[in-house]
């Protein structure tokens, strides 16, 4: 029996197929945006998938999504494979998904190197103006990843990508 390898070019194009494939919940962001595909073994190949928390209700359709586009790229021999460790943290989402998430109306979580001090309040930016005046109302949203948040300005509310 032969090992199957991919080279270098299949490894980018299979991250190119990945790239197009939307979150379920965020058809906005790709599952590259949000940081879930840890990259492509290139011996005996493999999509490495890390959800965004263990009990994703849409771990099942991103893995099926994915099977979709690996096949349709003539990728069959790829397997999808779920890996736990380290966990998923929102500093792997990209900052194309972070503007992305923005646009969308979500307000994205803010990035390792903008997150503030130990102690010191989060300043929460609403996506529909702008303002900073805002609060969080629910810590459950439409999601289980997201937080309710409702902007004292536009009086808007909106969902808050929780800080992982």
């Amino acid at each position: 029996m032969s090992t199957i390898i991919l080279n270098a070019q299949e490894q980018e194009r299979v991250l190119a197929l990945l790239a197009a494939v939307p979150d379920p919940e965020i058809p906005v962001v790709s599952i590259v945006d949000l940081g879930i595909v840890r990259g492509v073994r290139a011996e005996n190949p493999a999509v490495l998938v890390t959800p965004t928390y263990t009990g994703c209700p849409a771990t099942l359709e991103i893995a099926a999504s994915i099977r979709e586009a690996l096949d349709d790229g003539g990728f069959c021999h790829v397997a999808v494979e779920t890996t736990l460790s380290p966990p998923w943290t929102t500093d792997w989402i990209t900052e194309a998904g972070r503007h992305k998430l923005n646009a969308y109306g979500i307000a994205p979580p803010p990035s390792a190197a903008s997150a503030p001090t130990p102690g010191a309040a989060a300043l929460v930016v609403c996506p529909q103006c702008g303002s900073t005046e805002t609060r969080e109302v629910s810590r459950f949203g439409s999601t289980p990843c997201k937080a309710l948040w409702r902007c004292h300005t536009c009086l808007e509310p909106f969902d808050r990508f929780k800080c992982h």
